[in-house]
């Protein structure tokens, strides 16, 4: 690509390929923004501009992207972030400006594994009734406090940062580390803590899959939590397909060939 792009890009970011992202972007020349949603403090730096926290809804949003003179968008969030990934659709539709997902495949169930998925956060709660055990409750810090309606379990938590409050969990253990983890540090910790189950969002992508990997090779069943459902927009799994998307200018909603 040349380094004189035509495009000035807004990703919407958090996840760890929303930061390759950011990093093509800059040795390609291109101009663009990352934003962070804010959630955690201790944000990675980026080679490019950043801006931190909400946008207001999809009709702000659309006004940033006028503003500032952006002329595409990419979806980078989290596969979770359905409230922000939803706006950036509206948003876009909104103002006809093209919209791209960089978006990692989902898990599937490999030889070994035991799921039981389920649709959503409140069901994965649902599938702790019974008898106690140890969970290793891998799913961030911002839905925890559900899980207070199974108290009678063991919680291992791992978290980026301490949470700003108390947790409702009665009984729950922090371990303070961030990614990208390996199959063997996962095995260790949770064979050390002689953990039951695993309690996992389906993230998709390799950062993230040590924990499955381990509670494979440890025998563990899985509690996996279904992705969001996302309005329907155009989407790639890799950093390439982006960069060739941004090579051409695009009306909104629609992708070069061979993306």
């Amino acid at each position: 690509m040349s380094r004189a792009s035509r495009h000035r890009v807004l990703i919407l970011g958090g996840s760890e390929q929303a930061s390759a992202l950011a990093r093509a972007c800059a040795e390609a020349g291109i101009d663009g923004e990352f934003s962070y949603a804010g959630r955690v403090a201790a944000l990675r730096p980026q080679p490019l501009p950043v801006r931190v926290g909400g946008f207001g809804g999809p009709e702000g949003l659309a006004r940033y992207l006028t503003d500032g003179g952006f002329t595409a968008l990419v979806d980078a969030t989290h596969p979770f972030a359905a409230q922000m990934s939803g706006n950036a659709v509206a948003a876009c539709a909104s103002i006809g400006l093209p919209l791209l997902a960089l978006e990692r495949p989902a898990w599937t169930p490999e030889p070994g594994d035991e799921w039981q998925v389920v649709p959503d956060m409140a069901a994965a709660v649902a599938a702790l009734a019974g008898a106690p055990e140890r969970i290793f409750l891998a799913i961030g810090r911002l839905q925890v406090d559900l899980f207070a309606a199974q108290p009678q379990h063991s919680y291992l938590l791992r978290m980026v940062e301490a949470p700003s409050a108390p947790l409702a969990l009665p009984q729950a253990e922090i371990v303070m580390d961030r990614g990208p983890f390996t199959v063997d540090g996962d095995r260790a910790l949770m064979a050390a803590r002689g953990i039951t189950r695993l309690v996992a969002k389906n993230a998709g992508g390799g950062a993230a899959h040590a924990k499955i990997a381990a509670a494979r090779a440890l025998g563990l069943p899985v509690v996996m939590i279904d992705r969001p459902p996302i309005p329907d927009r155009p989407r790639v799994g890799e950093v390439a397909e982006v960069l060739r998307w941004l090579a051409h200018p695009l009306p909104a909603g629609t992708l070069p060939r061979g993306v």
